[in-house]
């Protein structure tokens, strides 16, 4: 089990635009509150921003959390996007395809892959566009396809979203898609779990759900987002760390990623987060898997 020194959330964003006000990132050491970092020179942070931080600016030895979805289904149907002869083969393909398909959309953006003629048949859309493979023969809701991983966190209370759906302001399917850009372009610089191995030292990079933190620290999942510092730093005590310093309100994209930072470091240590009963070596390269939801 590595012994990280470091600990840090990224609640991100997949909106369009060279920088997003949903992007927020926090960090905390082994003891101490958590604290947000800011981009330099700029209010908000740009993806490839965060892409910087990751690849040329982590502090040594730290477990990152970015709360996406690093892959797509595939269990289901023992394809990404099956019986087009294009789906590849597992995860680390599938960040490479969608970063060759929008290679010329700006600012880590994925609409050219959500548009793609073939792919498109797969996705829900904006203006009532739901492609013909949104949903598999024989499915049992209308929800769209589901990872094993938000399977496991519906169990736990939390309502996942499919992310091949990019509709409604609770998708996560935009932001996911984005991000695995941004996990093509770190080009294995810091290993990502579980799609790679866990190493006994060094930084991790994991898919985290922040609802999960928030209901470890005694939130309802209904009730995870927090919008003043009162209603953080009580769950900030419930986890045990100390809390942070401000009053009033604060964004919701903050408060999610100061407590994550939080959980991390009490999660960190418990081996059982980091073997689900569920994951299995194939499921690992192709769906990968949310930290926490065991």
């Amino acid at each position: 089990m590595p012994r990280f020194r470091h600990f840090m959330a990224i609640d991100w964003s997949g909106a369009l635009g060279p920088r997003q006000k949903g992007i927020a990132v926090a960090l905390c050491e082994r003891e101490g509150p958590p604290r947000l970092l800011r981009p330099a020179n700029h209010a908000h942070w740009s993806r490839e921003d965060v892409l910087h931080l990751l690849r040329d600016a982590l502090p040594q030895d730290t477990l990152v959390g970015l709360d996406l979805g690093i892959s797509l289904p595939f269990a289901d149907a023992g394809a990404f996007f099956p019986d087009w002869p294009g789906s590849p083969p597992d995860a680390r393909a599938l960040w490479a395809l969608i970063d060759a398909i929008c290679a010329r959309d700006e600012h880590l953006a994925a609409a050219s892959f959500v548009d793609h003629p073939e792919i498109s048949a797969y996705f829900r859309r904006h203006g009532g566009r739901e492609g013909a493979r949104f949903h598999l023969p024989g499915a049992l809701h209308r929800r769209g396809r589901m990872r094993v991983t938000e399977q496991a966190q519906a169990r736990a209370g939390c309502k996942p979203y499919s992310n091949f759906n990019l509709v409604g302001a609770a998708q996560v399917g935009k932001s996911s898609l984005t991000g695995m850009r941004l996990l093509h372009r770190l080009g294995g610089a810091v290993p990502v779990w579980p799609v790679d191995p866990l190493p006994e030292t060094g930084s991790v990079l994991t898919e985290i759900y922040t609802a999960i933190a928030a209901v470890a620290a005694g939130r309802t999942a209904s009730r995870a987002k927090m919008t003043d510092y009162a209603a953080l730093n009580q769950a900030l005590t419930a986890l045990g760390s100390p809390s942070v310093a401000g009053s009033g309100s604060i964004d919701d994209h903050s408060a999610d990623a100061l407590l994550t930072t939080a959980w991390l470091r009490v999660a960190a240590p418990r081996a059982n987060l980091w073997k689900p009963a569920d994951l299995t070596a194939q499921l690992a390269r192709t769906e990968g898997w949310t930290f926490g939801a065991a």
